[in-house]
């Protein structure tokens, strides 16, 4: 199963980093076990059952930043036993992991990557134990750097991606990318680049969708000062699907962090572009190695795998998003609120196009120095257009967790989450308890 598989890959991205030099080196991991019991596991409208899950498994972080190998791993695996046999236990891993391996200075690297999740089978029904299915996108290639003048610099990319679903097999496929990049120094702190990429997707199965060529050429603007950070692109794509025509659209990205304050800072990204299931669940090929997505670093920070919302199969669809964050943060207290918004439309099948809009807010207090009390609230609005179907989801929840210990810790945790469907038999709630205990290294 996909669980060992992502292990295996894990401990891969381990061994190559460890070749290096293991100086800089910081390893982290968390054991834990817990038990869970849902009123509503199969989150179903009219059948509701009720079941006692057993969770054990282990996070664990890798980061690495040396003159031959940087690496940046984090990763969870969970075994989870269905304590009445009403679903069939489950292994699963979640796992994102960048090694970068210097072979000459200045001159050449490999880059390997990989990134696996938990995702629904049929994002159209709740995310029920037998609704869900382990994915992975794995990519290696070689990255040559070459100069040209004092001020800029060149890079030339080759990198093999490999996609797998365990269930949804449409969403299988091998892709060979290719990239050239001209970067140019304004100053200590600003950067211009002109990019040219080329991807060719061929999927596992013919019936999967037509196979396709995708051309991106565009211009990136990044700036790195005390308290703001910018990175911004604008350049032409273009899709040719094989016998089945092409598509060509602008495309643009921007993000800006901005540290206003010492406990107040805002982040703001957005995108239109034409993207697929693989690229949601991966990193974006032109981001700088070494960093990973942020709902995936923050791994070593919880117990559990969360299941992701993307659609896997193998369709293109056109994104158009939005997303802030605000996080304020002081010694005792820490606050985040996110707004989010994303319009999808998908180029050959819109049975699945989708648009809506998000808000979370996130809570911690350090009552004492080894007692934290922290809360949530989500609420997402998504609407189908072609299936005229609108779902509104509603989570929120309370944690308390106490190191009664140097290494050791107990987490008791109570979540709620309710979705109210337009479409027939979609509707359900559910309320969870939760209590574990962690150690740590």
């Amino acid at each position: 199963m996909l669980a060992s598989r992502t292990l295996a890959r894990s401990i891969a991205l381990a061994l190559l980093a460890a070749a290096g030099s293991a100086r800089a080196a910081q390893f982290n991991y968390q054991l834990y076990v817990g038990v869970e019991h849902s009123d509503n596991i199969a989150l179903s409208d009219t059948n509701r059952i009720r079941e006692d899950v057993l969770t054990p498994g282990a996070n664990f972080t890798y980061l690495q930043q040396g003159s031959t190998v940087q690496a940046n791993v984090a990763g969870t695996v969970e075994y989870r036993d269905y304590l009445h046999g009403k679903f069939d236990n489950q292994l699963q891993g979640q796992l994102a992991g960048q090694v970068n391996w210097t072979m000459i200075p200045q001159r050449l690297d490999l880059l390997t990557e990989d990134y696996a999740g938990v995702q629904p089978v049929d994002s159209l029904v709740s995310n029920a134990p037998d609704n869900q299915q382990q994915t992975n996108v794995f990519a290696i290639g070689p990255i040559l750097h070459f100069r040209m003048g004092e001020a800029m610099t060149g890079q030339a990319e080759l990198r093999y991606v490999n996609s797998y679903a365990s269930k949804v097999k449409d969403f299988n496929s091998s892709r060979g990318v290719g990239a050239l990049r001209f970067y140019r120094d304004l100053s200590q702190t600003d950067q211009l680049s002109f990019n040219m990429e080329a991807q060719h997707t061929n999927f596992d199965q013919s019936t999967s969708g037509p196979d396709y060529n995708r051309y991106e050429i565009y211009g990136r603007y990044t700036s790195q000062l005390k308290d703001l950070d910018l990175d911004a692109m604008l350049g032409w794509s273009r899709i040719n699907f094989d016998q089945n025509g092409s598509d060509s659209k602008p495309i643009a990205r921007f993000s800006a962090n901005w540290r206003a304050s010492q406990h107040n800072t805002f982040i703001f990204a957005g995108a239109y572009q034409f993207a697929d299931a693989a690229q949601d669940m991966a990193q974006a090929p032109n981001r700088a190695v070494g960093t990973l997505p942020n709902q995936i670093s923050a791994l070593s920070t919880m117990q559990g795998i969360s299941v992701g919302n993307v659609v896997v199969s193998s369709q293109v669809y056109l994104e158009k998003r939005l997303d802030l964050t605000y996080e304020y943060r002081t010694e005792r207290f820490s606050l985040s609120l996110t707004p989010a918004w994303r319009d999808l439309d998908y180029i050959n099948d819109h049975t699945l196009d989708q648009h809506g809009g998000s808000v979370g807010v996130s809570g911690q207090y350090r009552i004492r120095p080894t007692l934290t009390l922290s809360g949530f609230v989500d609420a997402e609005r998504l609407t189908y257009s072609t299936l005229d179907r609108t779902d509104k989801t509603y989570r929120y929840g309370i944690d308390l967790t106490h190191q009664f210990a140097q290494n050791w810790s107990w987490r008791a945790e109570v979540t709620h989450q309710r979705r109210d469907s337009t479409f027939v038999g979609q509707s359900y709630h559910e309320t969870t308890i939760y209590f574990g205990v962690v150690y740590q290294r």
